[in-house]
């Protein structure tokens, strides 16, 4: 099973927006047969079979092996990934950028970075695919801080300049190269589990 799963074809995409197509992919996050997932989700194995085998004509899932049962012989499948992810290039972002004159304080500047980041995360699952692993480390961090109105600006400065430190002390030009994307946002309350 791989780490992560990029959908890079719309086929692919279309077969999940099927909400119970989900529910049976997560059945599958182990090794089972279409009968074991029926009687989890309450369903019949030919209704799952039926979403099983869409599942695998995507490349979503997998058949691991096949056991004989009651002189058949039954298959066992297995999701193709703890994660998928929809590639970028599907859709993108629509019109051109203007990133580069948009005040680095916009919604839109944020959205433009994350976008860069969703696209080189991708890019490095998929030659991690492709070639050996890829053996560089990386980081993330997050976290929650709380800022008095009258301290934001001075927050976002310290912030800045921490950052450009940062980036003119390890900003030669031998070593591996790293890319530091760093969003601050409000804060948007989460549901709790119950």
């Amino acid at each position: 099973m791989k780490e992560v799963l990029v959908m890079d074809r719309f086929e692919q995409a279309e077969v999940l927006l099927k909400p119970q197509r989900v529910e049976v992919l997560r059945c599958l996050y182990r090794p089972r047969s279409c009968t074991e997932v029926a009687q989890e989700l309450d369903q019949t194995p030919q209704w799952v079979y039926y979403h099983v085998k869409r599942l695998v004509e995507a490349g979503l899932a997998d058949q691991v092996s096949t056991r004989p049962v009651r002189g058949i012989s039954e298959g066992v499948y297995q999701a193709g990934a703890r994660t998928y992810w929809l590639a970028p290039a599907l859709l993108g972002r629509l019109g051109t950028s203007a990133r580069s004159v948009r005040d680095e304080l916009s919604l839109g500047f944020l959205l433009d970075l994350v976008h860069e980041v969703h696209s080189d995360v991708v890019a490095i699952a998929a030659a991690a695919e492709t070639e050996a692993a890829i053996d560089l480390p990386s980081a993330g961090v997050s976290g929650e801080i709380r800022v008095p109105p009258d301290r934001r600006r001075a927050f976002m400065d310290d912030l800045r300049t921490t950052l450009q430190e940062l980036l003119t002390r390890y900003g030669g030009a031998e070593g591996d190269a790293f890319r530091i994307a760093v969003a601050c946002y409000p804060a948007v309350p989460r549901e709790t589990a119950e």
